[in-house]
């Protein structure tokens, strides 16, 4: 300090002696100004400034100087509106917003749409803009058509993890907000403590106060963090009635510390936190008002000494709809309404006859009943509320992309997201739920009340392969019942769906005797798992089932949900809401683990766009449509989650039968790496081959051959100087070049068994012969430094086929069978189909002209492989993209499947997918991305992508970077295999490139 005083002038020093004085007077404030500014940031942050506040108030208070007494009452009002009615209604509407100057409209039953083309109209003829809500408890799909259906309230009851509850209002507010809404009447949170209650029920989160409160809060946090107002109902609680106060008036029994401590308890956590309207119910409630007859909608008591002075709320508050019974039976229009205002409501919902309510408000006014202060202090309260809705600043509804807005994929995403989180495993017996080893359980389901196949039927064979049926009429004769039994009753597991429920306990939820009667004598007999597909409380019928499951609602939504969590591709953790009998209380619900099997998403949910991955659609249609090929299957996951999984087109250009997701392709090469390869990689993991080591090691007649030097490396990398092709088919045919009598019968016996095609049977030894062709065939030049290039090749795959066999010690295709396709649960993915399915269920492949002669459906296209009755090293596997996509995905994930460890080190699948060489593109017998720019994959495709491409039309591309799979089938070689325009239009890997775009 002296040095720096020393340092300064004259002046200085004067200046710096007062500016030291100034400070040692002002010191003692400093903690004062520091905490004198920290509030006023405080509340500038939180909105209460002093400006802010001026600016809302300035404009409530110049909206109120200016209207009338009329008007006045006019804002306290608000009517029911429809957007599916015709002109007449809407000229109604429009007579009570300009005669009568009502505050706002409730839309029920119409149409996004035509919703906001008559808000824009209403809102248009308004002094002031109207104040708009909705019921909608759960989403606009609860009132209009064209819009998303979320998740019930008592589904929501089961959830564990609120957050997702706070997106769903999130998301319910987003699009009231977009519809020109600013009040939803959600959450309820009456306690559904009456099993009986005819008229809450599923609107409720549930009969456990806490679990209601919570996720009240959570529902009415979402919606209000986007200026929605939120709307607590039905209070004082209207969970414990067993009559409906739509068609009279329910009486509540409980006293005034019962309802205190369980009805209450929702209203006075919401108040407490931030809720900011309630709606009171039709309900009479002696412990608070002895009056005969009086719901609690009109009683003072209720409204204005409990919930207004006993729980201090500050909020809107709305009468329950007043042409209910509830109150329509004992009062009538006018009287009725100002009952509602005396007892503390402002806003009167649904009131009958305007024009008489309004002149028995004035009526009451003028005799001094109703007290004008009254009115002003509820207008203002309303005016404050419109401010806060963004009134103020009124502007009409864009129509522009509205329909596509309200149904955003992300917003699907969410819904299923949710879904997802409440199907609840009430039981589950020595925890077969989630089913583990596929190939030890023989799977059947029988759909009650519906018809087939359903959505959850054709789920379920996403997993596993299952015989299905199904009883549309549940009251069905004992007979029908009978003869299901008989043919499921064998089955190891038998899937049990109930549809078609209703919500009223008074017909026994509409499930019939002859349904439970089934369900029990088939549980004597096998493992039975029952899905209910509605009201919980149904459940009571099935408490000693081993294995049941609460799937609460009748929705597809819900059917594609419940077998992934079946079998594993969804974790669980839900919890039933209510008490169904004595044996299935709240709170039951067991955890569901996940065995890292494919689940199916939106794209949305793995960082990808939907809009995006629908120019799939254009694409495949330009495909059809140049006779590219006459139908296919694209499939798309990510992050294990299938993300697009779409058929098109036919099975032929005759356009009669449809692909569907179950119809199998025959995948040409892509055997290689789906068949041969999965053998190669777990015999190189157990130790039992060695990629370094010479073929002719494992196959001593290899050893006095051409082929003795080669390894089992040179041949996964297609540098052994095997030829690309060889045609051996030619071999068999006689000098006009048709079928050898000596090699082919039309018939089969015990030396022609060999089946190339339908009706065409060679001979038994002619593996043996193919083998022989293929030992004693030439091999091509070397280049300059001795060594073979890069040149793909059939007859390796012969030969890693035969090694395979000679190393398991069993044909190949039944070791695949056994080690893989059966544990994955792959029932399409298979050689000889025809073996298993009927020829419909395949896609024609060529109409073979050269050798057989034949439309060829069923029976591989490749020659070599027809030649070896279907089964071969490099071709003959069929199956539909979910198989295929389910094998890539294991190996994807590093063998880890199902709970299952196909291969048990890490390391197998990047030893064999990881480049090789400089100058090779390939892996150990994985295709990869082409060095340069015109390969088979994508540009846009990481190095580190592997898959295959087939001749018949057909790829799969695997990217462990992207955790992506691709998989394309079609059949483009039908009818003539040397059209490729598939190739020189680049469909596959134009659609490869979108997926990446999105």
């Amino acid at each position: 300090m002296v040095f720096l005083i020393h340092k300064l002038n004259l002046k200085q020093v004067y200046w710096w002696t007062f500016c030291m004085t100034i400070f040692k007077k002002i010191a003692p404030c400093i903690p004062v100004l520091i905490v004198f500014l920290g509030m006023s940031l405080l509340l500038s942050s939180t909105g209460f400034s002093k400006q802010r506040y001026t600016k809302k108030q300035r404009w409530v208070d110049s909206v109120f100087h200016a209207l009338t007494f009329e008007e006045k009452i006019g804002q306290l009002i608000m009517v029911a509106a429809y957007s599916n009615r015709d002109e007449s209604h809407y000229k109604y509407i429009e007579q009570l917003i300009t005669s009568y100057k009502i505050g706002g409209l409730i839309f029920f039953q119409g149409g996004p749409v035509r919703q906001a083309i008559l808000t824009n109209r209403y809102q248009s003829k308004s002094k002031l803009p109207l104040f708009i809500a909705i019921d909608a408890e759960w989403g606009l799909g609860m009132r209009l058509d064209s819009t998303i259906h979320f998740p019930r309230q008592m589904t929501l009851g089961a959830i564990e993890d609120n957050d997702y509850i706070y997106h769903m209002g999130v998301e319910i507010a987003k699009q009231c907000k977009r519809l020109g809404i600013h009040i939803n009447f959600a959450p309820v949170v009456d306690i559904n403590t009456n099993p009986e209650n005819p008229v809450i029920g599923y609107r409720s989160f549930g009969e456990n106060k806490y679990n209601v409160a919570e996720k009240g809060i959570a529902f009415m946090q979402g919606m209000q963090d986007q200026g929605v107002m939120a709307c607590a109902k039905h209070f004082p609680g209207h969970g414990d009635t067993n009559s409906d106060s739509h068609v009279t008036m329910p009486v509540i029994t409980h006293s005034s510390s019962r309802l205190k401590q369980v009805e209450l308890y929702p209203f006075n956590e919401l108040i407490k936190d931030s809720i900011q309207s309630i709606m009171v119910a039709h309900i009479h409630v002696p412990a608070y008002d002895t009056t005969a007859s009086l719901p609690s909608s009109l009683s003072k008591n209720v409204i204005t000494n409990v919930l207004i002075n006993g729980l201090h709320f500050k909020g809107l508050i709305f009468s329950d709809a007043l042409n209910m019974k509830g109150v329509t039976g004992f009062f009538s229009p006018g009287d009725l309404e100002v009952k509602a205002l005396l007892a503390g409501n402002d806003i009167l919902l649904y009131p009958q006859d305007i024009p008489r309510v309004i002149e028995k408000i004035k009526e009451a006014v003028k005799n001094k009943k109703l007290s004008l202060d009254i009115i002003d202090y509820k207008v203002k309260k309303i005016l404050h509320a419109n401010y806060d809705a963004g009134l103020h600043a009124y502007k009409p509804i864009d129509l522009t992309h509205l329909y596509e807005e309200l149904n955003h994929p992300a917003s699907y995403a969410i819904r299923q997201s949710i879904y997802q989180q409440t199907i609840t495993v009430v039981k589950n017996k020595n925890n077969l739920i989630p089913f583990r080893v596929l190939d030890t359980l023989q799977f059947a389901s029988v759909a009650i009340g519906i018809d087939d196949p359903t959505p959850f039927q054709q789920q379920l064979s996403c997993y596993a392969p299952f015989i299905h049926y199904a009883i549309k009429d549940k009251y069905a004769s004992d007979s029908i019942y009978q003869d299901i039994l008989k043919k499921v009753q064998n089955y190891k597991v038998v899937v049990v769906s109930l549809h078609g429920l209703s919500n009223a306990s008074a017909n026994g939820f509409n499930i019939s005797y002859s349904s439970k009667q089934f369900i029990d004598q088939l549980r004597s007999k096998t493992n039975v798992v029952v899905v209910l597909f509605g009201n919980p409380y149904a459940l009571r019928y099935f408490q000693d089932v081993d294995y049941l499951i609460s799937a609460y609602e009748d929705q597809s939504i819900v059917h594609k949900i419940v077998p992934q969590i079946l079998f594993g591709a969804i974790s669980l953790k839900s919890k039933l809401p209510v008490s169904a009998s004595s044996g299935i209380q709240q709170g039951a619900g067991n955890k569901i683990s996940y065995l890292n099997r494919l689940q199916y998403a939106w794209p949305e949910h793995v960082g990808m766009d939907s809009r995006s991955l629908q120019a799939i659609d254009s694409i495949v249609k330009e495909g059809i449509q140049s006779k590219a090929f006459p139908g296919c299957q694209v499939l798309v996951a990510r992050h294990g989650k299938v993300v697009f999984d779409k058929v098109y087109g036919y099975l032929t250009y005759d356009t009669v039968h449809h692909v569907a997701p179950s119809t199998l392709y025959d995948i040409a090469s892509i055997t290689k790496v789906a068949a041969t390869l999965q053998a190669v990689m777990f015999l190189q993991e157990q130790g039992l081959l060695d990629l370094d080591q010479k073929a002719s090691f494992y196959l001593s007649e290899l050893k006095d051959s051409n082929k003795k030097d080669m390894t089992i490396r040179e041949l996964l990398l297609h540098q052994a100087g095997l030829l690309s092709f060889i045609p051996f088919w030619s071999r068999t045919l006689d000098g006009d070049k048709k079928l050898d009598q000596n090699y082919y019968k039309r018939t089969s016996d015990e030396n022609f068994s060999v089946e190339v095609a339908y009706g065409i049977y060679t001979i038994k030894s002619i593996e043996d012969s193919i083998w022989k062709w293929t030992v004693q065939s030439d091999l091509l030049p070397k280049n300059k430094e001795g060594k073979y290039d890069y040149k793909y090749s059939d007859a390796g795959f012969y030969i890693l086929k035969r090694i395979v066999e000679q190393l398991v010690n069993q044909p190949m295709a039944i070791f695949l069978k056994q080690n893989f396709y059966d544990p994955l649960g792959l029932s399409t993915l298979t050689y000889q189909p025809l073996c298993k399915f009927p020829d419909q269920c395949m896609a024609p492949t060529e109409n073979d002209t050269q050798f057989r002669n034949i439309i060829l459906q069923g029976t591989v296209h490749d020659q070599g492989a027809a030649l070896n009755g279907g089964i071969a090293g490099h071709a003959g596997l069929f199956s539909n993209a979910y198989d295929l996509a389910t094998l890539f995905q294991m190996n994807l994930q590093n063998g880890n499947y199902g709970g299952e460890l196909y291969f048990k080190k890490p390391s197998t699948l990047s030893i064999f997918t990881s480049k090789q060489t400089d100058t090779n593109r390939r892996g150990l017998g994985w295709d990869k991305p082409s060095l340069q720019s015109d390969g088979p994959t994508s540009t846009l495709a990481s190095p580190s992508t592997y898959g295959h491409t087939g001749f018949t039309g057909t790829c799969v591309w695997v990217d462990p970077e992207k955790e992506l799979v691709y998989v394309f089938l079609s059949n483009r070689v039908y009818p003539d295999a040397t059209n490729y325009t598939i190739t020189k239009s680049n469909i596959r890997t134009r659609i490869h490139d979108l997926i990446y775009q999105s």
